[in-house]
């Protein structure tokens, strides 16, 4: 019985593991949660598993979710807040697995701190091996930690390389859908709402990830963070736009053989390949093999795409600059949710703040956050002074 911590879980990765322990109740129990705001979707986790400690955003927060909870008759809980409270759930002597499943670098700290517990970890959050991917890998050799990943590339890719030794890679592919704008004519893409941004052709994802998407800034991430889990340079990672979602990577060795990975567009499916790895476990989670009757596959445009190129400059120049990308996204992407970017404000917005980036790799988690917080600072500022970004 593996002991669960599942940090981000109101969204929709959280639920998804809570919907595999409640498939497998031998094989996976969770035991803490963190969460963020939601207050009503954590008090019902906890009414259903009873998890030894829980984690929300803010004090006050806090104090309404324990006051909720003994009404209910719900004892034996800790409430605990903020970043202090999500490592105290990350590193949880009883847990075995912590699923980093928090958007951003919000859950950075606390995913570090569970590999420096030796911890196994299912990184369901790309961001913390954009922005400090060397320290998390150190910190994970150090302490003989298996870092598993469930975003459904990398789960993908994880799986096609048990076929073959890292020697006999030749490069690894991306598959990437292309988002709800691969077709339509750049010249219509400063008029893209944000209403039209959020409506993904497969996957149903958070707002930020699924903007992300649809400028490719996503597949950015993933680049960077498949070169720092499967020690490649960026050259050897490749993307296609494959619309169909079927096959979710594929790894190309030195032969000349290529193995994909095909499975249902849901993620519970990696995420059980991760909490039950090294194993395989009997799931409902099939695919039909009609949905195979068509397989497109094209070369990702970056005149439409410029956030795919700036991802690419990023990985190849320094850790700084892969900290000033993601964090210039969140920012842009935010300003455009409100109406105060147009869509190709967002690139726009990352390439001037990474023009003001300079090399380096920051050497603990403080400097990545320092790093990271500067950028946002450049990028808010460009968004709020310039009024090249807004038309």
């Amino acid at each position: 019985m593996k002991k669960i911590a599942v940090l981000g879980s109101t969204g929709s990765i959280g639920q998804s593991t809570l919907s595999i322990c409640e498939s497998h109740p031998d094989r996976f129990h969770p035991i803490a949660f963190a969460a963020g705001s939601n207050l009503d979707i954590v008090f019902e986790q906890c009414q259903r598993w009873r998890p030894q400690i829980v984690s929300v955003a803010t004090e006050p927060l806090a104090d309404k979710l324990s006051t909720r909870l003994k009404q209910n008759g719900l004892t034996g809980i800790e409430v605990v807040h903020g970043t202090a409270g999500t490592v105290r759930v990350a590193t949880l002597p009883a847990v075995d697995f912590v699923v980093a499943a928090i958007v951003g670098v919000a859950g950075l700290e606390a995913t570090y701190a569970a590999v420096l517990s030796g911890k196994t970890v299912g990184l369901a959050n790309k961001e913390c091996l954009v922005a400090a991917g060397d320290l998390i890998l150190a910190a994970a050799r150090e302490h003989n930690v298996d870092l598993l990943p469930i975003d459904s590339e990398h789960n993908a890719i994880h799986q096609c390389l048990r076929a073959g030794t890292a020697a006999e890679v030749k490069q690894i592919w991306l598959t990437a859908s292309g988002g709800p704008f691969r077709n339509t004519p750049l010249a219509d893409f400063d008029r893209i709402t944000p209403a039209q941004a959020l409506k993904h052709p497969t996957w149903v994802m958070g707002q930020r990830i699924t903007i992300d998407s649809a400028t490719m800034l996503n597949k950015g991430l993933e680049i960077i963070e498949a070169c720092r889990l499967f020690n490649l340079p960026p050259s050897r990672v490749k993307v296609t736009v494959h619309p169909q979602s079927t096959i979710h990577s594929l790894v190309e060795y030195i032969d000349g053989s290529i193995l994909a990975q095909i499975s249902v567009t849901d993620m519970r499916l990696p995420i059980l390949y991760a909490l039950s790895w090294p194993d395989r476990v009997a799931s409902d989670l099939t695919f039909d093999l009609a949905h195979l009757s068509q397989l497109d596959f094209q070369t990702p445009n970056f005149a439409r795409f410029p956030c795919l190129r700036l991802a690419y400059e990023a990985a190849a120049a320094s850790q700084n600059h892969c900290i000033a990308l993601n964090a210039a996204d969140e920012i842009a992407v935010a300003a455009f949710l409100n109406g105060q970017l147009s869509f190709n404000g967002i690139p726009r917005t990352i390439e001037r703040v990474l023009a003001l980036t300079t090399s380096g790799s920051p050497a603990s988690i403080p400097e990545v956050l320092a790093a990271d917080l500067l950028a946002r600072e450049q990028a808010s500022e460009l968004v709020a002074n310039s009024q090249v970004f807004s038309s």
